[in-house]
């Protein structure tokens, strides 16, 4: 049986290993750039869950490469202990202690004494959640929830704003979560994130998105009203399909002023099953807070002028291949995928359960509000044209 040769890396090799992590590349791509597979990389980065360790300080305290060297050259001019101190300009006891751990006056070697010390000087710093059962018990309810650490992090601020010991912060959560050795948070918790992976990518990793469609009657997204564009004015939508298998699919849409979610089940992806699911949507609300709805240029909306015509509501389309340009939509997809991962079957979920998946997520809050919940907003909005 042929075994493979263990790959070991340097410290100059390591840190090019996290700047390229934290740049976003793959673990092929850096893997190639040392001539290594992708599985010598990956053992480096989830030691600590794909979050890069501090970088190690040694103490302005403490001894010295060329303090130990000068201790060794004393040793064997036979110089008390004392003398070399002074010449140190340290306590006698600190150079008996150094000789004594590292082998005493035979055997004191500097440059062994030295990498024997830096090996010692691990010193595991407690987390703020270690000992914190207020903050355990809450994050854990709320990542159950489908909160983001981040999301947690903001509400935990605006419900203790004078309390720092009920505070922490997103990247202490995460931290908690994907480095176990610190046994705070269960490993189990991870299945709750938006990301279910095993490691920490960086936020720089590349979203690849696509988009298709044409239409010569369409629209565009850049005639759109100055009130759409800064969000100041409720009542304009962004909307999508997410898919599932077997062909099944969902509607989204999402208020821009607000975020408030709502869900739509349909039949086909045909455009008229989803001109007829998004007429239905649009009744349940008053004409205030439906004005105008924005789409991507997918096959699904080529019957837009029906729902103009059947809603009073205006429908722009984004340009040929950018989703990005209704990017309140897209965020609120990814979000979605926590409750429906790639590869379910969408088709077994009834109207209610997708209402009541909506109403979650609405009840969760945004850093973009403030922290409010998106249902927060939504509801003063209702309640300030009734």
């Amino acid at each position: 049986m042929k075994y493979r040769r263990r790959v070991f890396f340097t410290d100059e090799q390591k840190s090019e290993i996290w700047d390229r992590w934290q740049r976003g590349e793959s673990m092929n791509s850096i893997g190639r750039g040392f001539d290594r597979s992708s599985s010598s990389i990956y053992p480096l980065l989830a030691r600590t869950g794909g979050i890069r360790p501090p970088d190690r300080v040694r103490s302005r305290l403490a001894l010295t490469l060329m303090d130990r060297e000068e201790i060794s050259r004393g040793l064997r001019a036979k110089r008390s202990l004392r003398s070399i101190a002074r010449s140190l300009k340290r306590s006698a006891s600190t150079i008996s202690r150094e000789v004594r751990r590292n082998g005493g006056r035979a055997q004191y070697r500097a440059a062994h004494s030295d990498t024997a010390a830096w090996d010692r000087a691990h010193r595991p710093k407690l987390c703020k959640l270690n000992g914190n059962a207020y903050l355990c018990r809450e994050i854990s309810a709320k990542l159950i929830r489908k909160w983001s650490p981040q999301q947690i992090a903001g509400w935990l601020m605006r419900e203790h704003p004078d309390d720092e010991s009920k505070r922490v912060s997103h990247e202490t959560i995460y931290r908690s979560l994907f480095i176990q050795t610190r046994g705070v948070l269960k490993k189990e918790l991870l299945a709750h994130l938006r990301a279910t992976r095993a490691i920490r990518r960086s936020r720089h990793a590349t979203l690849k998105r696509t988009g298709v469609g044409k239409f010569n009657d369409a629209i565009s997204i850049r005639d759109r009203p100055a009130e759409v564009e800064d969000r100041a004015v409720p009542g304009h939508w962004e909307g999508d399909l997410i898919a599932g298998s077997g062909n099944s699919f969902i509607a989204t849409l999402v208020e821009r002023h607000t975020r408030f979610v709502m869900l739509a089940k349909i039949s086909k992806k045909d455009s008229a099953s989803v001109i007829q699911a998004l007429i239905k949507q649009s009744r349940k609300l008053p004409k205030e807070l439906y004005r105008s709805l924005t789409w991507d240029r997918g096959s699904e909306i080529a019957k837009h002028k029906a729902f103009t015509l059947a809603a009073d509501i205006d429908v722009f389309l984004c340009e040929p291949h950018s989703p990005w340009q209704r990017g309140t939509n897209e965020n609120t997809n990814r979000l979605l995928r926590q409750y429906f991962p790639k590869g379910t079957d969408l088709s077994i979920y009834s109207q209610a359960k997708l209402s009541a998946v909506a109403s979650q997520l609405n009840e969760r809050p945004r850093k973009t509000l403030g922290y409010e919940t998106p249902a927060e907003r939504f509801n003063a909005c209702v309640a300030s044209i009734s």
